[in-house]
């Protein structure tokens, strides 16, 4: 499957249902409501799947982009989109691994930007999110956009407040500020 980004740049993917790609309209959505803030931004992609987020943040000037991926193939796949895209600038990289032993490989660090997509029907919404307040990874002025099924969403982690909500079609988006 080819993905575009930003720039009508082309992206790989794994073949198959492996990793679900970010909707075209709730990429746009993000980057439509972040709009001047992703320029020299910290960005943070979680479970990143083809890294097309993160692709699509350092097209736009970010000045450093992180993914988080467990599968390997994957983590091929954003390292080869990063490559394409990043000016020489740009930092990026990748930690492989489950999300939550990763992240505390980013203790000491911030980042101004984190988008967080898991598989919907996973556990990891709540405990990932306490993990970015334990280790300190948002940024005073940061936020954080949780991609999600609008059929089930709650979620009011203390420490961080929801700034604005958006759904479309079969996916929504919350967004977190810290509180």
């Amino acid at each position: 499957m080819a993905l575009r980004i930003y720039g009508n740049r082309q992206l790989k993917t794994l073949p198959g249902d492996v990793t679900r790609p970010t909707l075209a309209k709730v990429r746009e959505a993000v980057f439509n409501i972040w709009q001047g803030t992703i320029e020299d931004c910290r960005w943070l992609d979680l479970c990143a799947g083809s890294g097309a987020m993160g692709a699509e943040a350092l097209c736009r000037g970010a000045a450093s982009a992180t993914a988080i991926e467990q599968l390997a193939p994957a983590c091929a796949v954003i390292q080869a989109n990063w490559n394409q895209v990043a000016k020489p600038k740009q930092q990026h990289g990748i930690l492989r691994g489950d999300v939550l032993k990763q992240l505390n490989r980013l203790r000491g660090q911030q980042f101004d930007r984190i988008y967080f997509d898991p598989p919907y029907a996973s556990d990891l919404y709540e405990p990932v999110l306490r993990s970015i307040l334990h280790y300190n990874l948002l940024a005073e002025n940061g936020e954080i956009a949780v991609e999600h099924s609008p059929h089930r969403w709650d979620l009011q982690p203390q420490g961080l407040e929801v700034c604005r909500e958006k759904r479309y079609g079969i996916a929504a988006l919350t967004f977190y500020r810290l509180a």
